[in-house]
């Protein structure tokens, strides 16, 4: 089995200009746990739950420093300044995860789980020729692995 043959072809996206609020309807209307964000039919980000969730969060800059020995680390700059961008941003291109994980219809779906697995990711985007054609979620490989004891293809 492959992506092609367990993905959604219809898919439900926003483009980066669509509000929290507006991305945060869909998701409750269709609910769904997420979707990507598009722009001319290329995925420029994919928005969840947990982006908008993180909004309400508290920033903790512990969780941003480390000491070692005595010498303090700002190790998780990068991860701080997103932190910043997405409690303070009121769009999609402000809120949405950059670095898409991206498969191709012919991808099995064994190395779909083990993406979702290892990157703890929920969903992927399917493309072909840099335009989505399609979404894999993990709801998507429950329902093919019901019944199965692994997934084997």
């Amino acid at each position: 089995m492959k992506a092609s043959d367990i993905m959604s072809r219809d898919v439900i996206t926003v483009n980066p200009s669509a509000t929290v609020r507006e991305i945060a309807d869909i998701l409750k209307e269709r609910r769904i746990s997420g979707l990507p964000v598009t722009e001319g039919g290329r995925v420029v980000g994919v928005v969840s739950e947990e982006d908008i969730i993180f909004r309400d969060a508290s920033l903790r800059l512990p969780a941003f420093i480390q000491i070692l020995d005595g010498i303090i680390f700002l190790g998780g700059l990068q991860h701080y300044e997103e932190a910043v961008r997405k409690m303070v941003g009121m769009r999609a291109a402000d809120i949405m995860t950059r670095e898409v994980i991206s498969v191709g219809p012919d991808t099995p779906v064994r190395e779909i789980a083990d993406l979702m697995v290892t990157r703890d990711i929920n969903r992927v985007p399917v493309i072909v020729d840099d335009v989505l054609v399609g979404i894999v979620t993990r709801a998507d490989i429950v329902r093919y692995a019901s019944g199965r004891s692994v997934i084997t293809d």
